[in-house]
Protein backbone atom coordinates (compact mmCIF):
# COMPACT_ATOMS: atom_id res chain seq x y z
CA UNK A 1 0.00 0.00 0.00
CA UNK A 2 1.39 3.39 -0.94
CA UNK A 3 2.27 5.86 1.77
CA UNK A 4 -0.43 8.37 0.79
CA UNK A 5 -3.08 5.68 0.97
CA UNK A 6 -1.90 4.58 4.41
CA UNK A 7 -2.03 8.15 5.67
CA UNK A 8 -5.50 8.61 4.21
CA UNK A 9 -6.72 5.49 6.00
CA UNK A 10 -5.26 6.70 9.28
CA UNK A 11 -6.92 10.06 8.98
CA UNK A 12 -10.25 8.51 7.99
CA UNK A 13 -10.10 6.33 11.08
CA UNK A 14 -9.43 9.31 13.30
CA UNK A 15 -12.34 11.23 11.79
CA UNK A 16 -14.50 8.13 12.12
CA UNK A 17 -13.74 8.07 15.81
CA UNK A 18 -15.80 11.22 16.09
CA UNK A 19 -18.83 9.85 14.29
CA UNK A 20 -20.78 9.63 17.53
CA UNK A 21 -20.85 13.43 17.66
CA UNK A 22 -23.35 13.42 14.81
CA UNK A 23 -25.51 10.66 16.29
CA UNK A 24 -28.36 11.67 18.57
CA UNK A 25 -28.42 10.08 21.99
CA UNK A 26 -32.21 9.88 21.80
CA UNK A 27 -33.55 7.37 24.28
CA UNK A 28 -30.16 6.69 25.87
CA UNK A 29 -30.08 6.55 29.64
CA UNK A 30 -27.90 5.29 32.46
CA UNK A 31 -24.54 3.76 31.59
CA UNK A 32 -25.36 3.68 27.86
CA UNK A 33 -25.80 7.46 27.77
CA UNK A 34 -22.71 7.91 29.94
CA UNK A 35 -20.52 5.96 27.55
CA UNK A 36 -22.04 7.64 24.47
CA UNK A 37 -21.14 10.99 26.03
CA UNK A 38 -17.62 9.65 26.63
CA UNK A 39 -17.34 8.48 23.02
CA UNK A 40 -18.49 11.92 21.86
CA UNK A 41 -15.75 13.60 23.89
CA UNK A 42 -13.18 11.20 22.44
CA UNK A 43 -14.45 11.80 18.94
CA UNK A 44 -14.30 15.57 19.27
CA UNK A 45 -10.70 15.38 20.51
CA UNK A 46 -9.68 13.05 17.69
CA UNK A 47 -11.30 15.26 15.06
CA UNK A 48 -9.44 18.33 16.24
CA UNK A 49 -6.15 16.42 16.34
CA UNK A 50 -6.83 15.13 12.84
CA UNK A 51 -7.28 18.69 11.58
CA UNK A 52 -3.95 19.69 13.14
CA UNK A 53 -2.07 16.72 11.74
CA UNK A 54 -3.48 17.37 8.27
CA UNK A 55 -2.47 21.02 8.40
CA UNK A 56 -6.10 22.17 8.31
CA UNK A 57 -5.63 23.82 11.70
CA UNK A 58 -2.55 25.44 13.18
CA UNK A 59 -0.47 23.03 15.21
CA UNK A 60 -0.14 23.95 18.88
CA UNK A 61 1.79 21.76 21.29
CA UNK A 62 -0.14 22.97 24.32
CA UNK A 63 -3.46 22.23 22.60
CA UNK A 64 -2.20 18.79 21.60
CA UNK A 65 -1.36 18.08 25.24
CA UNK A 66 -4.81 19.22 26.32
CA UNK A 67 -6.58 17.04 23.75
CA UNK A 68 -4.32 14.10 24.59
CA UNK A 69 -5.21 14.52 28.27
CA UNK A 70 -8.90 14.38 27.36
CA UNK A 71 -8.37 11.14 25.45
CA UNK A 72 -6.30 9.64 28.26
CA UNK A 73 -9.00 10.45 30.80
CA UNK A 74 -11.59 8.56 28.77
CA UNK A 75 -9.48 5.44 28.18
CA UNK A 76 -8.35 2.57 30.38
CA UNK A 77 -10.55 1.76 33.37
CA UNK A 78 -12.59 4.93 32.79
CA UNK A 79 -13.74 3.34 29.53
CA UNK A 80 -14.10 -0.30 30.54
CA UNK A 81 -16.24 0.54 33.58
CA UNK A 82 -18.85 1.94 31.18
CA UNK A 83 -19.39 -1.52 29.70
CA UNK A 84 -20.95 -3.71 32.37
CA UNK A 85 -21.77 -7.11 30.93
CA UNK A 86 -24.54 -7.22 28.32
CA UNK A 87 -25.37 -3.51 28.56
CA UNK A 88 -26.83 -3.38 25.07
CA UNK A 89 -29.94 -1.26 25.64
CA UNK A 90 -31.01 0.89 22.67
CA UNK A 91 -29.43 3.04 21.25
CA UNK A 92 -26.15 1.36 22.25
CA UNK A 93 -23.76 0.71 19.38
CA UNK A 94 -21.72 -1.84 21.35
CA UNK A 95 -21.35 -5.38 20.03
CA UNK A 96 -21.56 -8.51 22.24
CA UNK A 97 -17.97 -9.21 21.11
CA UNK A 98 -16.86 -6.76 23.81
CA UNK A 99 -17.66 -9.30 26.51
CA UNK A 100 -16.65 -12.42 24.59
CA UNK A 101 -13.24 -10.85 23.90
CA UNK A 102 -12.95 -8.73 27.02
CA UNK A 103 -9.17 -9.11 27.36
CA UNK A 104 -8.58 -7.52 23.96
CA UNK A 105 -11.15 -4.78 24.55
CA UNK A 106 -9.54 -3.98 27.90
CA UNK A 107 -6.06 -4.01 26.34
CA UNK A 108 -7.13 -1.58 23.62
CA UNK A 109 -8.70 0.68 26.27
CA UNK A 110 -5.44 0.71 28.21
CA UNK A 111 -3.49 1.29 25.00
CA UNK A 112 -5.68 4.27 24.19
CA UNK A 113 -4.69 5.97 27.44
CA UNK A 114 -1.03 4.98 27.13
CA UNK A 115 -0.74 6.27 23.58
CA UNK A 116 -2.53 9.49 24.53
CA UNK A 117 0.09 10.02 27.25
CA UNK A 118 2.78 9.37 24.65
CA UNK A 119 1.24 11.99 22.35
CA UNK A 120 1.29 14.54 25.16
CA UNK A 121 4.94 13.73 25.84
CA UNK A 122 5.79 14.03 22.13
CA UNK A 123 3.89 17.26 21.51
CA UNK A 124 7.05 19.40 21.48
CA UNK A 125 9.13 16.94 19.43
CA UNK A 126 10.31 18.19 16.02
CA UNK A 127 7.92 17.44 13.19
CA UNK A 128 9.42 16.00 9.98
CA UNK A 129 9.74 18.24 6.94
CA UNK A 130 7.47 15.85 5.07
CA UNK A 131 4.56 16.89 7.28
CA UNK A 132 1.91 14.38 8.17
CA UNK A 133 3.08 11.79 5.65
CA UNK A 134 6.58 11.65 7.09
CA UNK A 135 5.50 11.69 10.71
CA UNK A 136 2.58 9.35 10.34
CA UNK A 137 4.89 6.69 9.01
CA UNK A 138 6.88 6.94 12.20
CA UNK A 139 9.91 8.56 10.57
CA UNK A 140 12.12 11.31 11.94
CA UNK A 141 14.41 11.33 14.97
CA UNK A 142 15.88 8.01 13.90
CA UNK A 143 12.48 6.30 14.02
CA UNK A 144 12.52 4.95 10.48
CA UNK A 145 11.32 1.62 11.77
CA UNK A 146 8.40 3.24 13.57
CA UNK A 147 5.93 0.80 12.10
CA UNK A 148 7.74 -2.00 13.88
CA UNK A 149 8.71 -4.19 10.94
CA UNK A 150 5.25 -4.87 9.61
CA UNK A 151 3.25 -4.46 12.79
CA UNK A 152 0.74 -1.68 13.32
CA UNK A 153 -0.83 -0.60 10.03
CA UNK A 154 0.80 -3.11 7.72
CA UNK A 155 0.32 -5.85 10.30
CA UNK A 156 -3.42 -5.36 10.43
CA UNK A 157 -3.92 -2.43 12.80
CA UNK A 158 -5.61 0.09 10.56
CA UNK A 159 -7.22 -2.68 8.59
CA UNK A 160 -9.00 -3.94 11.67
CA UNK A 161 -6.53 -6.17 13.47
CA UNK A 162 -5.16 -3.70 15.95
CA UNK A 163 -1.72 -3.71 17.49
CA UNK A 164 -2.91 -5.46 20.62
CA UNK A 165 -4.66 -8.09 18.54
CA UNK A 166 -1.83 -9.18 16.28
CA UNK A 167 1.76 -8.27 17.05
CA UNK A 168 3.67 -6.31 19.64
CA UNK A 169 3.03 -2.66 19.02
CA UNK A 170 5.46 0.06 20.10
CA UNK A 171 5.50 0.96 23.76
CA UNK A 172 4.34 4.35 24.96
CA UNK A 173 7.95 5.13 25.90
CA UNK A 174 9.08 4.45 22.33
CA UNK A 175 6.29 6.56 20.88
CA UNK A 176 7.13 9.49 23.14
CA UNK A 177 10.43 9.84 21.22
CA UNK A 178 8.69 10.10 17.84
CA UNK A 179 7.28 13.14 16.03
CA UNK A 180 3.72 13.87 17.24
CA UNK A 181 2.34 13.00 13.80
CA UNK A 182 3.71 9.48 14.14
CA UNK A 183 2.29 9.04 17.64
CA UNK A 184 -1.10 10.19 16.43
CA UNK A 185 -0.99 7.58 13.68
CA UNK A 186 -0.73 4.83 16.30
CA UNK A 187 -3.43 6.44 18.43
CA UNK A 188 -5.79 6.52 15.45
CA UNK A 189 -4.87 2.89 14.73
CA UNK A 190 -5.99 1.93 18.23
CA UNK A 191 -9.33 3.71 17.77
CA UNK A 192 -9.83 2.02 14.43
CA UNK A 193 -9.05 -1.45 15.77
CA UNK A 194 -11.55 -1.02 18.59
CA UNK A 195 -14.28 0.27 16.30
CA UNK A 196 -13.73 -2.49 13.76
CA UNK A 197 -14.14 -5.21 16.36
CA UNK A 198 -16.51 -3.85 18.96
CA UNK A 199 -18.85 -1.29 17.42
CA UNK A 200 -21.83 -1.78 15.14
CA UNK A 201 -21.07 -0.81 11.57
CA UNK A 202 -22.57 2.49 10.48
CA UNK A 203 -24.96 2.45 7.53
Amino acid sequence: MKRKMIVAVAMAAAIGAGATTAIAHGGASGVVKERMDSMEALGDAMKELTAMMRGQQDYGAERVRSLAATIESHGGEALTRLFPKDSLDHPSEALPAIWSDWDRFSALSDQLSAYARALAAAADNPRPSGGAQGGMMGRGQGQGQGMMQGQGVMGGGMMGGGMMGGGQGPTAEMLAQMPPDGVFFHLADTCSACHQSFRKKQN
